[in-house]
């Protein structure tokens, strides 16, 4: 059911890995409050069904086929949006991969350089791109996707998320690093670090953990149950608002408690 909050009337915001998971929540969190969505994977046929299910609700939304690391993919995305909408106000980079599960000692070098040119590089380079579309509209607001394991190297899902874990570490120091600049231009930029949430990447990248009695105990104790996509959505909802208008630089963690279990 629509929100009819109308927080992002008149907004464009683009969303990349938007077609499940946190990112197509976050999109249809965004279109609920009236933002016009952009939306954005590496596949046509998830791109075509994503829109087709916000347009369903109401929500103005296209989409294009989008792989964050290539740079003329982000090129198409960003004017796809400017020529379908007028221009870009919000951004909620997303997308990400982890091709290495295990120990960080045995990622090869090719995974540990597809892991940083898509969870680092591309997102620097698609804030730096999207700037100047933001500059033409007075201003605006970025999120990125962190995650909780960045926080808790040594626990039992950042085994399989090692490099992973250290690449979105180095992503919110990047979001930290870009603050002051992206201030000069009049946007705010931060990110969220989700915890265990129940999504298709996160039962993906940790085969044999699932949401059972002993994880739940472990490592949702304070909440006892995952996060939902939604959750997420909500938060970055809320980053991307003028409802915060004062917070730059940061990452909010929505975890259910997690990083507070030692």
């Amino acid at each position: 059911m629509a929100l009819h909050l109308g927080r992002f009337n008149g907004k464009v915001a683009v969303c990349t890995g938007a077609t499940k998971g946190i990112g197509f929540a976050t999109a249809k969190r965004l279109g609920e409050e009236g933002a016009k969505v952009v939306v954005s994977s590496r596949k046509q046929v998830n791109v075509d069904e994503a829109v087709d299910k916000l347009k369903a609700l109401k929500i103005e939304a296209t989409g294009v086929v989008c792989h964050q690391g290539q740079s003329q993919d982000r090129k198409m995305l960003l004017e796809h949006a400017v020529k379908t909408y007028g221009g870009i106000d919000l951004l909620y980079a997303n997308a990400g991969v982890n091709p290495h599960k295990g120990s960080l000692l045995d990622v090869t070098e090719q995974q540990w350089d597809k892991t940083f040119d898509v969870n680092l590089k591309s997102v620097f380079l698609l804030i730096k791109e999207v700037l100047p579309y933001m500059e033409q509209r007075g201003g605006g607001a970025i999120v990125t996707n962190s995650t909780s394991n960045a926080y808790i190297l040594e626990s039992i899902p950042a085994s399989v998320l090692s490099v992973y874990a250290v690449s979105k570490l180095a992503q919110i120091s990047l979001v930290k690093t870009l603050a002051e600049p992206c201030a000069e231009k009049n946007i705010r930029i931060n990110a969220i670090a989700p915890g265990p949430i129940n999504t298709e990447f996160y039962h993906g990248v940790v085969p044999g953990v699932g949401f059972n009695d002993e994880f739940t105990q472990t490592y949702v104790r304070f909440l006892k149950r995952p996060g939902e996509p939604e959750e997420c959505a909500g938060v970055v909802a809320f980053l991307l608002s003028k409802d915060a208008s004062y917070i730059t630089g940061d990452c909010l963690t929505v975890c259910g408690g997690y990083t507070q279990r030692l």
